[in-house]
């Protein structure tokens, strides 16, 4: 059986959130961030050289990084899943296009505002229009598609929601000016895995689809 380690409040959803899309079987340990670095604590941080996470164990195998696990357990336990479309889809370059863009530039860009606003300084223009232009790409996106993905969820919108839910609990990120994404989360939260993942990752915390 699959072993999630899931460090509260962070990217480590993605993996508890595709199992239960999956049907998946899975033990889930939570830990808590360290009430003074807000990092991981040292019997997390001791599993893995990065000391972050999400991590999983299956077997003797231990993996880190979100997209790699994602793939490992896509292609290990459901290679026929709709959540990925073949090569064959009208989806499948948007599937792959957005998948990788969640952690390469949209997570990116979230870290560098989260790194600044720990300095007390402001972003520098250049960097903000960066991170303004993916929030404008998200917008427009979810405009000509109901998913990331395209026409029905995929591991995409797995890669991509953290970043507009939970992720902006660390910073002020208000979306009132992005009905469409508003729409896209409502459709996100109805979502029974969606529901049910969040509530066993996230105990006490609502999802922020707002």
């Amino acid at each position: 059986m699959l072993t999630i380690h899931h460090l509260r409040i962070s990217q480590s959803e993605r993996i508890v959130w595709l199992c239960e899309e999956l049907g998946l079987e899975y033990e889930l340990k939570l830990y808590n961030r360290d009430p003074e670095t807000r990092l991981a604590p040292p019997e997390l941080k001791a599993l893995h050289p990065m000391q972050i996470a999400p991590l999983i164990e299956d077997g003797d195998l231990l993996l880190g990084e979100s997209g790699a696990i994602v793939e490992y357990i896509i292609g290990k336990y459901a290679p026929d899943t709709a959540l990925v479309p073949g090569p064959d889809s009208p989806d499948f370059a948007d599937h792959l296009y957005w998948f990788h863009f969640a952690n390469a530039t949209f997570m990116t860009n979230g870290m560098m505002q989260i790194a600044v606003s720990f300095t007390g300084a402001d972003m520098p223009a250049p960097m903000m229009n960066r991170v303004n232009n993916a929030w404008e790409q998200v917008e427009r996106r979810l405009g000509e598609a109901d998913y990331f993905g395209g026409a029905q969820m995929t591991t995409a919108d797995i890669m991509m929601v953290f970043q507009l839910t939970t992720s902006r609990a660390f910073r002020e990120m208000p979306i009132d000016d992005k009905p469409i994404l508003h729409a896209y989360l409502t459709l996100i939260g109805a979502r029974e895995a969606y529901h049910n993942a969040m509530a066993k990752a996230e105990p006490g915390f609502p999802p922020k689809l707002d």
